[in-house]
């Protein structure tokens, strides 16, 4: 309806509308005053509950956010749940974890054997189980007051060298410090290194008081040692309990293999490899190959003027690659390949041997076994790497030792390849096919015990040596 023709506001009907509006508004605020009562309650439930705010704690309609069919209530209750779990766990690491683990096996027998006579005893009235109880707890008690109190040591564990030749000590020193201000009584200190561990007595430590001990380790094979933790225990006589703490945390001890330098005379044919040219032509190098047109980028320093005014045109010089020494060190690291540990250590102080005097000569090198890439980038990480070659239990084909050689260096100029007494003459001679042509390929078998002596398989030179001093004689025939 217009406003012109609306009706007068004092006729009977405007004032029904007018009521009626005045209705409709007072039903709308009731209905939010609600609407947030009801909110203002469910969130302080859920607070009141720990669940999240908004849930509806008065139905058992499942709310958003909650699984199918979890209410609530449900929820409330899985929380609760949660809660008393984690504090249970927590209480086992933090208190009684630590003490049960206090109880050596032996201590845990004669507990259960003390609990059982106690009980036997006590409930039939059998006397003589009474005493065996007692004395079974007696030294349960006694071993308690052993264990019982915490020292305060600063442990310092500290390793002369983090690597070492096979052979030789790698020695060390334990400081333990009393930094509190009270005396600490007399402990037994723990170092473990590998599998074994060494012991030593602290003595009474006044406050501020250090004491030192010095230790060695021997080294007879090549491995990664295992120096630490240090810990302190304390223990009775019948070693019912012990309690130990740990001070100073592992360090790791690198046993490289042993190596020896090779003089000139034995490394010498990388050397006589140097220079020698190569079958590909290129703009620039030393080796002189021919003349031809001058082609657009070609460096004008290499331009033939001679030619160049005889002919009227550009004449710019080619030129042969010269060979540069590239070495391949190619490990066989196949168990099945050697007749002895001994014989595969031989061979992995072979193969370090001539990656460190290559790495030395600042040649380009690629040392590799069937498995692994050692690292070249400096001395102590290869021979890391070579510290930890292990055996290969698997069988492979031994043509793929030849071949990785090609894929990872195309232009090398040597490929050495250590092998094992248990390489066959076919399996060297497969291995020597997948290299490129043209280069110089090299097998050194290890042998225990056996003496330098030469030999070839095709183009394949094949010098045999049963120890690592003789490793200069045997390359010094590997050329001539």
């Amino acid at each position: 309806m217009s406003s012109q023709n609306s009706l007068p506001s004092d006729t009977a009907d405007a004032k029904v509308a007018k009521a009626q509006a005045k209705k409709r508004r007072s039903a709308v605020r009731a209905e939010a005053r609600a609407q947030s009562r009801s909110t203002r309650k469910q969130t302080r439930a859920a607070k009141r509950a720990g669940a999240a705010p908004g849930a509806d704690r008065g139905t058992d309609a499942a709310q958003p956010g909650q699984p199918a069919g979890q209410t609530g209530a449900d929820a409330a209750r899985s929380t609760g749940l949660a809660g008393l779990r984690d504090r249970a766990v927590e209480l086992w690491i933090r208190w009684i974890h630590p003490v049960l683990d206090v109880i050596s096996p032996i201590g845990w027998a004669v507990s259960g054997a003390a609990a059982a006579c106690w009980f036997i005893g006590l409930t039939l009235h059998i006397t003589e189980l009474n005493v065996i109880a007692f004395a079974l707890t007696v030294p349960l008690v006694i071993a308690a007051l052993f264990v019982l109190g915490r020292a305060s040591y600063k442990v310092t564990l500290d390793l002369q060298t983090h690597r070492v030749v096979v052979g030789t000590r790698a020695v060390g020193r334990v400081e333990v410090a009393n930094p509190t201000q009270r005396v600490i009584l007399p402990s037994r200190i723990e170092l473990a290194v590998g599998s074994a561990t060494a012991q030593f007595m602290v003595p009474k430590l006044d406050a501020g008081a250090e004491h030192e001990e010095l230790f060695a380790v021997p080294t007879k094979r090549r491995a990664v040692l295992v120096v630490g933790p240090v810990r302190s225990v304390r223990d009775d006589p019948l070693s019912l309990m012990r309690r130990q703490v740990t001070w100073a945390k592992e360090q790791e001890l690198f046993v490289h293999p042993r190596t020896v330098r090779l003089d000139e005379a034995a490394s010498g044919f990388l050397r006589d490899l140097e220079g020698t040219p190569s079958s590909d032509l290129s703009s620039s190098d030393i080796a002189f190959h021919a003349l031809r047109d001058y082609a657009p980028g070609d460096d004008r320093r290499h331009v033939h003027w001679r030619t160049t005014a005889r002919t009227g045109k550009l004449m710019v010089r080619q030129f042969e690659e010269t060979r540069r020494s590239h070495v391949v060190v190619a490990l066989d690291n196949l168990a099945e390949h050697y007749a002895s540990d001994d014989e595969f250590e031989l061979a992995v102080s072979v193969a370090a041997s001539i990656s460190g005097q290559t790495f030395r000569e600042e040649k380009e090198l690629t040392p590799f076994t069937f498995d692994e890439r050692q690292n070249t980038v400096s001395m102590r990480q290869m021979m890391d790497d070579y510290t930890v070659i292990e055996q290969l239990k698997e069988r492979a084909s031994f043509h793929e030792l030849g071949q990785k050689a090609a894929d990872l260096a195309p232009n090398a100029s040597a490929v050495m390849m250590v092998v094992g007494s248990h390489t066959t003459a076919r399996e060297l001679n497969s291995a020597a096919n997948q290299l490129p042509i043209g280069v110089m390929a090299v097998a050194i078998r290890c042998v225990d015990d056996a003496d330098v002596r030469r030999s070839a398989i095709g183009s394949l030179d094949v010098v045999t040596l049963g120890s690592l001093d003789t490793l200069a004689r045997a390359l010094r025939a590997v050329g001539r």
